[in-house]
């Protein structure tokens, strides 16, 4: 997981993070720390960050967009990611 490294992208500390989520310093550094966490969880961390959960474990620089921009690439399968906007 990035969580280090997004909270450097986004200009966060640990406590600011701890703060957002009203959650102990303590535990924030039990999380960022850990090898996994529950889904519940990472959503807490991504919506504190603003950043959509998939940022926690890949860059956005990792998924290439195609030239339609409505398709991904996936960085660690490499299979195509249709999107469908209605």
């Amino acid at each position: 997981m990035r969580i280090k490294e997004v909270l450097k992208e986004k200009g966060f500390t640990q406590q600011m993070l701890a703060d957002e989520m009203n959650v102990s310093l303590s535990a924030v550094k039990q999380m960022v720390s850990a090898d996994s966490l529950t889904t519940s969880t990472l959503e807490k961390i991504a919506f504190a960050l603003d950043v959509p959960m998939w940022q926690l474990f890949v860059s956005p620089e990792e998924v290439q967009s195609k030239s339609d921009s409505l398709s991904l690439t996936c960085p660690h399968c490499g299979k195509s990611i249709t999107l469908k906007a209605e």
